[in-house]
């Protein structure tokens, strides 16, 4: 039975990963993370796209601070790839759950990550 199981898991992590639904990481552990369409984000998640792109300016102090990935939920790297900058959320009082993770260098590597639930969940943004 663990076998069978073994071999299910593995079967279902290929298909995920063929379907881009999972990330590979350098490490080669395979991580969940789905897809969205620039167009289907938030008019602010745009907004702040385009802030990081430009290199600011941005809304909050701690925008382009390093995201440690401790929750595991992108594909590892080494500490300080990550920069983590906020989506404003419409009546909020505070920063709010939304971000946007950028991996590499912010402003020209093309990986961009939204969470809309504080690091709960992940969607790779496809421009």
């Amino acid at each position: 039975m663990k076998t069978f199981l073994k071999q299910c898991s593995i079967f279902v992590a290929a298909l995920l990963l063929s379907c881009g639904v999972l990330a590979k990481g350098p490490s080669s552990v395979e991580v969940a993370v789905s897809v969205v369409a620039l167009a289907s984000l938030p008019p602010e998640a745009r907004q702040t796209l385009g802030a990081i792109k430009q290199g600011g300016p941005y809304v909050y102090a701690k925008d382009g601070v390093v995201f440690g990935n401790y929750e595991g939920v992108l594909p590892r790297q080494k500490r300080g790839y990550y920069h983590e900058f906020t989506v404003t959320t419409p009546k909020a009082r505070n920063r709010g759950a939304r971000r946007i993770i950028a991996g590499g260098n912010p402003q020209t590597s093309g990986e961009y990550y939204y969470t809309k639930d504080h690091y709960r969940t992940f969607q790779r943004i496809k421009e």
